[in-house]
């Protein structure tokens, strides 16, 4: 039995309804309990029963959210950000008091959205970048998203019973994508036997010189994502089949984490080098090359054409909850 506990607001999860009868009635003997049933609704998110598992959607939150915009009624588009578009520090004409504090709300309750849209979560980064000196060309993109969210406002994460509990790893970057400093977007994607459980869209803290350097970078912190939950689910006493398996699309990281031969030309990626190689030469990690076309975490280090958002969303688990 496993709980989790915010505040006053408390999950508890167990394979035996009888456990959870008794932990029930002792919190009752020391605390005021009410017990809500079956979870339905979490901090803003909601949880249904679906065909072979649960969806967790944010529609009402969503929904909130666009109406405090005044975006309730827009015009859906069907991606979040233009697959051409290249955001500046440059372009556009500084918001003014009010502008400032409406964009900076509006992405930081776009962030939280992203607890149950990986789909989001790269558009939304980016506009995280330009928190302190936002412009109207900014507050457009924001707009965008707003607009996405408007056309798929239903959409939600579907988590299915699975008997498999292996760990798979996607990483990807895109190099020098910044057009401000020049610093790369790296993300990772972590599933769960068949269900994506962790994501991340994030520019990178240091310039890379190749490719290879950016998406070995990207590579590492998947790494350390993955390192996390096998500690967290042997806690919970759940048992790994065999290591996780790391996917990447460039040839040349793939290579440095299995031959330490490479070693000697890339020195300015050392700690991210031993940290990686580490885990291979342990048996800890197994590195794989997959194509660019099969990489799901491409949907973290760049806007996507309508066709490949749809194509990675679904690689991701979003389902429309009817």
């Amino acid at each position: 039995m496993y709980m989790l506990v915010y505040v006053d607001d408390i999950v508890i999860v167990s394979s035996s309804i009888a456990a959870t009868d008794r932990l029930l009635h002792r919190l009752a003997h020391s605390f005021p309990v009410k017990d809500l049933g079956p979870l339905r609704y979490f901090l803003g998110i909601e949880v249904a029963s679906t065909r072979g598992g649960i969806s967790l959607t944010q529609q009402k939150y969503a929904f909130d959210l666009l109406r405090r915009a005044n975006m309730h009624d827009c015009k859906p588009v069907s991606t979040p950000m233009c697959s051409v578009e290249k955001l500046s520090r440059e372009v556009g004409r500084l918001l003014d008091e009010d502008g400032i504090f409406q964009y900076r709300s509006t992405v930081g309750s776009l962030q939280y959205l992203t607890l149950t849209r990986p789909d989001l979560s790269f558009a939304v980064n980016k506009v995280c970048q330009f928190l302190s000196s936002p412009t109207e060309v900014h507050w457009e993109a924001v707009k965008r998203i707003l607009r996405y969210v408007r056309g798929t406002i239903d959409t939600g994460l579907h988590i299915q019973k699975s008997s498999s509990s292996l760990l798979s790893i996607f990483t990807d970057a895109d190099w020098a994508g910044n057009v401000d400093d020049r610093r790369s977007t790296g993300g990772f994607a972590v599933f769960f036997g068949p269900n994506l459980v962790s994501w991340s869209a994030r520019k990178q803290p240091t310039v890379s010189r190749s490719s290879t350097e950016a998406e070995y970078k990207a590579l590492a912190n998947g790494t350390a994502e993955g390192t996390l939950i096998q500690s967290l689910l042997k806690e919970l006493r759940i048992s790994q089949p065999r290591a996780p398996v790391l996917w990447c699309d460039n040839l040349g990281a793939t290579y440095l984490a299995a031959n330490p031969v490479f070693h000697a030309r890339t020195k300015h990626i050392e700690v991210d080098f031993h940290f990686v190689r580490e885990k291979v030469a342990l048996g800890a990690l197994d590195i794989r090359f997959v194509s660019s076309q099969d990489q799901v975490a491409d949907a973290f280090t760049k806007p996507l054409t309508k066709v490949t958002l749809a194509r990675c969303n679904r690689n991701l688990n979003l389902i429309a909850v009817g």
